[in-house]
């Protein structure tokens, strides 16, 4: 049987101006760096520097999430987009390594469109392609940085990392919250998991099969 999240006090009154609050500091102290790194892509990639994308929010309504530019627009002699593997360079995998690139998206948390923490903003489209269970993950606000993220990243399963996210729908208190946003900051300095076995960025997620479902 799917259960339906329920808020506790935390989620409903603390989370939300603790999230707002955390990320204004973010934003100022960090604000020599954001200047930096716009600094670098600019001369490295070009403009446009922070470019926006449509990512799914609580109850999968849409909004455009920021984030600092990692790829070039390289393109083949017919004028079509290298795939990501050549177009995300030595610059754009150390930004990515580094999470450098989603600085920007401190902006979108000020604005209440996503949280530091909760289930990854993910695109629109993948709304559809959710099971019931998977679909949970939609029952809240996103985040920046999730369980899956500190249990694997972009090393695991589209499955897998759902699993995770369920898990904290079910689990969010003010402790979670903070040890994933420690966690997070080890992730980042040991850099693991910024890929995925087969790719440098995830996979599309076109859905799960039954059969592994069932088997869990």
């Amino acid at each position: 049987m799917i259960t339906k999240h329920k808020q506790g006090f935390y989620e409903k009154y603390i989370k939300v101006p603790q999230d707002v609050i955390l990320a204004a500091i973010g934003l100022v102290v960090l604000s020599p760096v954001l200047l930096f790194v716009a600094y670098l892509i600019r001369k490295n990639l070009g403009s446009p520097v922070i470019f926006r994308q449509e990512r799914a929010g609580k109850d999968g309504k849409p909004f455009y999430m920021y984030k600092f530019r990692s790829m070039s627009d390289a393109r083949d002699a017919d004028g079509n987009l290298l795939p990501d593997e050549e177009r995300l360079g030595s610059f754009g995998k150390l930004l990515r390594s580094t999470s450098l690139d989603e600085l920007p998206s401190l902006w979108n948390v000020i604005r209440t469109q996503c949280s530091l923490v909760g289930p990854r903003c993910l695109y629109v489209r993948y709304n559809e392609r959710y099971n019931a269970q998977q679909a949970r993950r939609l029952e809240v606000r996103p985040g920046i940085t999730g369980l899956a993220q500190i249990n694997g990243r972009n090393a695991i399963s589209w499955e897998k990392k759902f699993e995770y996210d369920v898990q904290y729908v079910d689990n969010i208190t003010f402790l979670n919250d903070w040890k994933i946003l420690f966690g997070t900051i080890g992730k980042v300095l040991k850099r693991d998991g910024i890929t995925s076995p087969t790719s440098v960025t995830m996979e599309e997620f076109m859905g799960t099969k039954e059969e592994s479902v069932s088997r869990g």
